[in-house]
């Protein structure tokens, strides 16, 4: 029995292309270390709302989905240089790399102080604690907490072009490494912050937003000493009349990104001018219950995006069909393990988060399909991201932006709180029959017009 299972392991790692043997191996290492990393993620939810209250996490939640619109602002610059890299280093193109990594550095600090500037500007003139219905008991300044998060964003995002240059060169679970590392300081720091204060958000603030931005750094100037020193951005290497062709394929991207803001940060915010800030924290227990699904389905799927690139980047159809079907086979195990954490859903939030807070069925029910849809949807945008098929995509997510958020709206006043998970439900379940057809096309090499830009 010994020798079958060490047979059945050394087959695992030893047979299939490199392609493939490269992916299996981010899989495993993702899932070692971002195993670690979804503990210490569920301990902090308690944690932080322990620390404050059910109102105060319920802001902070908030302004974390306001500010992480910033992000979009980077116009898709992250997920294009992964794309153009992957792509560059298939065919050997090692001048292209060097120019399009310097660029896309020296573009991100540009737009990160032009929109730190904006934003700042702009948001000074309004009342934010009147705009998230902040009660008149809590007495801080909402706006002065946000202007930190903003600040903290709009490092990171100079900062994260480092986790696309490792999954463009096949080596993802050293993004999950940086993660894990900013998530196990903040949850030391915040527990620290509980022997010796109580629901300061200033403190809490500075911590969950300062900390990955800390980690970020260091690893920054970690890889690109060491293991990423060829792909070192150097100031001779920015050519800015290079941006036009990076913002080409970074601009799809950045419409998609606004579109998935849309589907997935504006609950929160719709949330809190509908029903008020503490139902954002009601909302987000099973939101984070079920994320474990997303967060080991994309663990799996992460090392796909730049493998299809290269796939397809050679003409390698058969290897990316076989891909896709053995995601669908996952995808039915993901769907199954969906429904068990659904039937054993009251009991964990009880061990979880304890008897104070009491979680309806039916949030946790339409969660569960929720992420069902979702996970489908992840397999076929990865592929088309990856082989850079965007037009289809761009349509549906202007679609999306127009209809979600009244959708939304008016679900949660017809049946409350989980109104906004159907409205996602509704889009998704669209998305998903366009994207499905456009990637079978693409796979029986049969994709024209529109089913091919």
């Amino acid at each position: 029995m010994l020798s079958l299972i060490k047979d059945k392991v050394k087959a695992f790692w030893s047979n299939g292309d490199e392609r493939s043997l490269q992916v299996k191996r981010n899989i495993i290492y993702t899932f070692l270390i971002r195993g670690l990393s979804v503990l210490i993620g569920f301990m902090l939810l308690p944690l932080t709302i322990n620390y404050l209250n059910s109102t105060q996490y319920g802001i902070w939640v908030t302004m974390a989905s306001l500010v992480a619109w910033i992000n979009t602002f980077d116009i898709g610059l992250s997920n294009g240089l992964r794309n153009k890299l992957a792509h560059a280093l298939a065919l050997n193109e090692h001048e292209t790399v060097h120019r399009d990594v310097s660029t896309t550095y020296a573009l991100l600090c540009i737009i990160a102080a032009a929109v730190f500037l904006l934003f700042f500007t702009i948001g000074s003139f309004f009342n934010w604690n009147e705009l998230m219905r902040v009660p008149a008991t809590v007495n801080f300044d909402v706006w002065s907490v946000l202007v930190i998060t903003l600040a903290s964003f709009c490092i990171q995002f100079v900062l994260q072009p480092v986790n696309s240059i490792l999954t463009a060169t096949h080596q993802p679970f050293k993004v999950s490494v940086i993660t894990l590392m900013g998530q196990a300081l903040t949850y030391l720091a915040i527990w620290l912050l509980s022997l010796w204060s109580k629901e300061n958000l200033y403190l809490l603030v500075l911590i969950t937003s300062g900390t990955p931005v800390l980690v970020l750094l260091v690893a920054n100037l970690y890889l690109f000493a060491t293991s990423l020193k060829s792909f070192i951005p150097r100031v001779k290497g920015i050519y800015l009349n290079n941006a036009k062709s990076l913002l080409t394929v970074s601009g799809a991207f950045f419409f998609i990104q606004i579109g998935a803001l849309v589907l997935y940060e504006t609950d929160n915010i719709v949330i809190t001018r509908v029903l008020g800030p503490d139902q954002v924290t009601l909302f987000n227990i099973p939101f984070k219950y079920f994320s474990i699904i997303n967060i080991i389905f994309f663990i799996i799927i992460t090392p796909y995006w730049s493998a299809f690139t290269d796939a397809y980047a050679r003409g390698d159809l058969h290897w990316i069909k076989q891909s896709v079907n053995k995601m669908r086979k996952l995808w039915l195990l993901a769907s199954a393990f969906a429904v068990v954490l659904y039937l054993c859903a009251d009991v964990v939030y009880k061990l979880w988060i304890g008897h104070g807070i009491a979680v309806p069925d039916m949030l946790s029910l339409v969660m569960a399909v929720y992420v069902i849809l979702q996970t489908w949807m992840v397999i076929h945008a990865y592929l088309l991201n990856g082989v850079g098929k965007l037009r289809v995509q761009l349509i549906l997510v202007i679609s999306i932006g127009i209809i979600n958020i009244p959708l939304s709206i008016w679900l949660i006043k017809q049946v409350g709180l989980p109104g906004t998970v159907l409205a996602n439900i509704i889009v998704m379940l669209l998305t998903n029959i366009v994207i499905t057809w456009q990637c079978k096309l693409i796979m029986d090499n049969k994709a024209t017009g529109i089913w091919n830009r």
